[in-house]
């Protein structure tokens, strides 16, 4: 199971790669191999905006249905609206092509809640 280091990790397995105030966002490994084949991924729009833990979108595998958290507060910049089309780019690269939104952080400070690739590994271990 792939954790990439350098990226900040919550406890729903969402994860957030950070660069120049903004976060691309997606779930980890972990979660679309539990999930199994994702068939359906609900996306924001382009503006909304979000406090951090809030619900901001629906994935879909043939396993369950599972709602996304937003790991920090801000605003939704970008959406990967190649997941309409092709879902299973999300068990495919789940950390590259597979990424969902891109959001302008408002509050860059509550990085500091969330874990990194090492606290990650060891939550799902704790998990298992």
């Amino acid at each position: 199971m792939e954790i990439p280091e350098g990226l900040y990790y919550t406890e729903d397995h969402e994860w957030v790669d950070m660069e120049d105030g903004t976060g691309r966002v997606g779930i980890t490994d972990h979660a679309q191999d539990e999930l199994g084949d994702i068939v359906f991924v609900e996306l924001p729009r382009k503006g909304e905006e979000f406090e951090q833990h809030d619900n901001f979108g629906v994935i879909e595998s043939v396993k369950a249905v599972s709602d996304m958290y937003i790991p920090v507060s801000g605003t939704i910049a970008e959406v990967n609206e190649e997941l309409l089309d092709s879902p299973e780019l999300i068990n495919d690269e789940p950390y590259e092509g597979g990424w969902i939104i891109e959001i302008e952080v408002s509050a860059e400070d509550e990085l500091d809640e969330l874990m990194d690739a090492e606290e990650y590994k060891e939550y799902l271990e704790e998990e298992a």
